[in-house]
């Protein structure tokens, strides 16, 4: 059962671009790791952030070739 705390912050990340969702999830361990337990629920939030990550994480297609016309 998702946390009510946690539920709405992981909504909101799960809109950002990969990019963006790495540097905010970087930017937390590293302070988490600075200073541990400063933020309140930081390593729930980094496992759903990970989560987050891994799911958005994926390889690039290169784009199909206009179909020929006739």
């Amino acid at each position: 059962m998702p946390s009510p705390i946690t539920a709405p912050i992981l909504g909101f990340l799960s809109r950002l671009s990969f990019p963006r969702l790495f540097l905010v999830t970087a930017a937390l361990f590293f302070a988490d790791l600075l200073i541990p337990d400063f933020i309140p629920l930081a390593d729930e939030l980094l496992l759903g952030m990970g989560m987050l990550l891994l799911a958005s994480w994926k390889k690039r297609k290169d784009p199909l070739p206009p179909p020929a016309q006739r």
